[in-house]
C-alpha cells in the first residue's frame, strides 16, 4: 500500500464500527476518506472479546448504513460473524483504510485545517473524525496489595472461554454486562464463581415475550425520564423479578436514570439469572484489597480463588490525542459527539461516544449520516 498521503478531504481515526459507518457517509457525500487504525484488522476490538459474545441489540437495529448485517447470522449476532460483516462492509463501500499505522495527536495548524501527526507521517485535512472506540483502554482499579498478591488477576479483555482460562473457582469483579456474562459462561462450565457487587445492577431481559428489549426502550423514549423509568421498571419487575435473595439488590437508581446519569448501562441477562437461581453464580461483597494469598472483601472476608476476572470497564483513551484541546469531558468522553462542533474547532468530530441505550450500532449510524451532511454544508459555505 503507498505511503500516506500529507493531504486529504477527510480522515477518520478508527477502523471500527462508528469509524468504517462515518466514513461510508463521508464517501457517499463527496469526501475523499482515509481511514486509519493501529490494529491489523477492521473492528479489531471486537476480537478481544470473550468467545460466546453476541450482540445484545438485535440484527435490524444494528447494521450500518448502505448494507444491512445478513439474516443468515440470527437475531443476536455472534462476534465472529460481526468482525466478517465489518470486513465485508469496508470492502462494499471500498474504504480506503489504512492499517498499522497510529494517530498520536490532533492538532490546529495556522492557517485552519487539522494536523493529524501518524505513525506514517503527517496528514493534513480540514475534516477529522474521531471514532478510537468508547472500550479503548482495559481498566483495572488501584485496588490496595494488588502488586503482591501471587494469585492470578486479569481484566476482562483478556478473558476468552472456560477452557482457557483453566480454573475450578474464579472471582468475578463487577456486575456489568461483561462480567455478568463471563459469570455465565463460567458457571456453565462447571466453575465454581463468585461475582463481587458493589452497586446493585439494573438487570433486564434481552427480550420480553420475543421482543428484543432495545424496542422499548425506543418506544419509551419521547417520554419524561421518570415516565421511561416507570415503565422500563415495570417491564424489569415482570421478567425478572426480585433478586434480592440472591444478594443483587434493588439498583439505586431506574434504569433510565442511571443510564443518563451516572452513565450506566443495564445489564443484559444472557445467562446469569438462571446461574443465579440454580446456585451456580453467588454474589459476595466488593473488593476492598489484596493480600499476597487472599482477596480481601469489603465485610472482611478473605477469598482464594483460581483468578480473578476484572470485569471493571474501559477508558476511553482520547487524552494523548486530544487532551491538549481542552475537548475531553466527563469519564473521558468528548465533550461534543456526532454533528457537534466547538468554536474555533469546525471540520473536527467525535463518534461512537454517546452509549445510549436505544443501541450503540444503531446510533453510530444515525450519528454518521449527521457528520456528513454537516460536512457538506461547511464544505459549500
Amino acid at each position: 500500500m503507498p505511503s500516506l498521503n500529507p493531504h486529504a478531504d477527510a480522515v477518520v481515526l478508527g477502523a471500527g464500527p462508528a469509524g468504517l459507518a462515518a466514513a461510508a457517509e463521508l464517501k457517499r457525500a463527496g469526501f475523499d476518506v482515509v481511514v486509519l487504525d493501529k490494529a491489523d484488522r477492521v473492528g479489531s476490538s471486537w476480537t478481544t472479546h470473550y468467545d460466546r459474545l453476541h450482540l445484545h441489540t438485535s440484527r435490524g437495529l444494528s447494521g450500518l448504513p448502505g448494507l444491512p448485517i445478513p439474516a443468515r447470522m440470527g437475531r443476536w449476532v455472534a462476534r465472529d460473524d460481526l468482525l466478517a460483516y465489518f470486513a465485508d462492509y469496508a470492502k462494499h463501500h471500498a474504504l480506503d483504510v489504512r492499517l498499522g499505522v497510529s494517530a498520536t495527536s490532533i492538532t490546529r495548524t495556522p492557517t485552519g485545517p487539522w494536523l493529524v501527526d501518524t505513525s506514517d507521517g503527517a496528514v493534513e485535512s480540514p475534516l477529522v473524525v474521531v471514532a478510537t472506540g468508547y472500550n479503548h483502554t482495559a481498566k483495572l482499579p488501584d485496588w490496595p496489595g494488588l502488586a503482591e498478591y501471587r494469585g492470578r488477576v486479569i481484566h476482562s479483555s483478556r478473558y476468552k472461554n472456560p477452557d482457557a482460562l483453566g480454573a475450578a473457582s474464579v472471582l468475578v469483579v463487577g456486575p456489568g454486562n461483561s462480567g455478568a456474562e463471563i459469570a455465565a459462561d463460567l458457571a456453565s462450565a462447571g466453575v465454581a464463581v463468585q461475582l463481587a457487587v458493589r452497586t446493585p445492577p439494573n438487570i433486564v431481559r434481552r427480550q420480553v415475550a420475543g421482543i428484543p428489549s432495545q424496542y422499548l426502550v425506543m418506544s419509551v423514549s419521547p417520554l419524561p425520564l421518570a415516565a421511561r423509568d416507570v415503565v422500563s421498571g415495570l417491564v424489569q419487575r415482570l421478567s425478572v423479578g426480585d433478586l434480592s435473595r440472591f444478594g443483587i439488590a434493588k439498583a439505586p437508581r431506574g434504569i433510565q436514570t442511571q443510564q443518563v446519569r451516572d452513565d450506566v448501562t443495564p445489564t443484559i441477562d444472557v445467562g446469569l439469572i438462571d446461574a443465579l437461581r440454580a446456585g451456580t453464580v453467588t454474589v459476595v461483597p466488593a473488593v476492598a484489597s489484596f493480600e499476597p494469598d487472599a482477596v480481601v472483601l469489603t465485610d472482611g472476608t478473605r477469598l482464594t480463588p483460581d483468578a480473578v476476572v476484572a470485569a471493571t470497564g474501559y477508558s476511553r483513551g482520547l487524552d494523548s490525542l486530544v487532551g491538549h484541546l481542552g475537548i475531553v469531558g466527563a469519564k473521558g468522553r468528548p465533550s461534543i459527539n456526532a454533528a457537534q462542533q466547538l468554536p474555533g474547532m469546525p471540520g473536527l468530530f467525535f463518534v461512537g461516544y454517546s452509549n445510549p441505550l436505544e443501541g450503540n450500532l444503531r446510533q453510530v449510524g444515525i450519528d454518521a449520516k449527521a457528520i456528513a451532511r454537516k460536512a457538506k454544508r461547511q464544505r459549500a459555505a
